[in-house]
């Protein structure tokens, strides 16, 4: 919740007591120096022992709730029929009002059935953005994927409330160019995670269900970080200032032939989940869910989970909870901005997004400065980000690097686990780092896998920049901090 001080400052204030406590410290510049390089600069690569505070992702980092954990203790882990699955069920149809649901151990094992389902080759699939693994999936299934975002939505500083809509002229285009049959589906991001988490908004979704469904296309939505979507519908929306966060969900969902999630953002628990009220689809799920996740009632998720994410998602339509990342990631954001620092703004879901190549002009996309500044950003605070830039994308055919649209660094803000004086920290190393960026140089790969690079590749600083910054660091601020 965000409260208006007396002095006319606007805090958001964290709306849930903390009892249980873990632990962190924050290792001395030495030991982060050799760290990262023992990491490859590879900020995925690090060890948590070498952390202070990690801000690599919300998968999977939020903080359970009381609730959560309580239902945990009284699952049913029977291998087929157990009564978890089916208070699952029953929440999918009070929350997000779909009558079939199936649940799968993480969101990219959902993609991986979307994409024996729909995915043939010679068809495409528009959406507002990919998702990295997202792409993955459907591309080698043989679908092309086409991003088809509005002409704004690649502008790091905006006052565009959401970037994350389909421009729907683009998806016309798509249609005709392709012809409606050989349109697999449009995907629907919430919110659209490589560029910056940008929100769409509630009437940019209405009107692409109607030209999907005049055209006989399935609408399939992300629905991952949907609280929080729904949650920026609520506060940039007009006509939706009063509405309730369960409300604009239950019509968000009006809107998706199918939809699924990773359980680890909204739900906050790990795992995941499709649902459809479309028995055709919920038929074909069936048919391939034993073979790559586990029986229709456990889907590769512990019973455990499967109670977890059931309050879970009840949980997520609580105001309180929806806007709990996000107020937080919004104040970061206002701090980023106010001292310098090249944010991504307006401030979306998910983290709080740097700008690499403007805070690094002096390193080309071909040495990776969005990779260059997680690592950069880790010597300086021992906070880990991660890369969402040139890295994240896979090569092409001949072996060349594809350019990303952005080169962010990315600054996961999970729910209910950091508090603003994390914040503050971080914001206070961008701006000594800021300072000293000269001194930060680009990578180069030395290992790389061929698909999803950025998960395991290595890379080596040019120069040895690392050791420079981290005297930088020394010389500033001794060895300890």
């Amino acid at each position: 919740m965000i409260v208006k001080l007396s002095n006319g400052r606007e805090l958001p204030i964290e709306m849930h007591k903390v009892r249980i406590v873990q632990k962190t410290t924050l290792p001395p510049v030495g030991q982060r120096l050799q760290a990262i390089e023992e990491a490859g600069y590879n900020t995925f690569m690090l060890r948590t022992r070498d952390l202070f505070l990690d801000m690599l992702t919300d998968s999977g980092t939020n903080a359970m709730s009381d609730n959560q954990l309580a239902a945990m203790m009284v699952s049913d882990d029977a291998y087929a029929g157990g009564e978890s699955y089916y208070k699952l069920l029953a929440a999918v149809k009070e929350i997000l009002g779909f009558d079939y649901c199936v649940p799968a151990h993480q969101g990219r094992a959902a993609e991986h059935l979307i994409a024996k389902i729909f995915c043939r080759p010679g068809t495409a699939a528009p959406m507002n953005y990919h998702f990295t693994t997202t792409k993955a999936h459907f591309e080698m299934a043989g679908t092309k994927v086409l991003e088809i975002f509005g002409d704004g939505a690649l502008e790091t500083e905006s006052d565009n409330p959401f970037k994350g809509n389909i421009d729907l002229a683009k998806l016309e285009a798509v249609i005709d160019e392709y012809g409606a049959d050989k349109v697999a589906f449009v995907r629907m991001e919430a919110t659209t995670n490589l560029i910056g988490g940008q929100p769409f908004s509630m009437a940019n979704l209405r009107e692409v269900r109607q030209v999907a469904q005049r055209h006989h296309i399935p609408v399939i939505v992300d629905c991952s970080l949907i609280s929080e979507n729904a949650y920026f519908i609520r506060r940039r929306e007009k006509g939706y200032e009063n509405v309730s966060i369960a409300a604009i969900v239950k019509e968000m969902m009006s809107y998706a032939d199918l939809i699924y999630l990773s359980g680890r953002k909204s739900t906050c628990v790990r795992g995941g989940l499709l649902a459809t009220n479309d028995p055709k689809y919920f038929e074909q799920l069936k048919a391939w869910l034993p073979v790559y996740e586990g029986f229709i009632t456990y889907g590769g998720m512990s019973s455990k989970e499967i109670e977890a994410m059931t309050v879970g998602l009840r949980e997520m339509v609580d105001l309180d909870v929806a806007s709990s990342s996000a107020d937080l990631i919004q104040y970061f954001v206002d701090q980023m901005v106010e001292k310098g620092i090249p944010a991504v703004t307006p401030a979306g879901g998910l983290a709080g997004h740097v700008d690499a190549m403007k805070f690094l002009p002096h390193i080309p996309q071909s040495q990776y400065p969005a990779g260059a500044l997680a690592a950069a950003l880790y010597l300086a605070s021992g906070a880990r980000g991660m890369e969402r830039g040139t890295i994240s994308m896979d090569r092409d055919e001949h072996g060349n690097d594809v350019p990303s649209d952005l080169e962010l660094c990315r600054l996961a803000v999970p729910r209910r686990v950091y508090s603003i004086a994390h914040i503050d920290y971080v914001v206070d190393r961008l701006v000594w780092l800021l300072a000293h960026r000269d001194l930060v140089g680009g990578l180069k790969f030395i290992q790389e896998p061929p698909v999803l690079r950025f998960f395991t590749g290595k890379l080596v600083a040019l120069d040895g920049w690392g050791q420079k910054l981290a005297d930088a660091f020394r010389a500033d601020f001794g060895e300890r901090m």
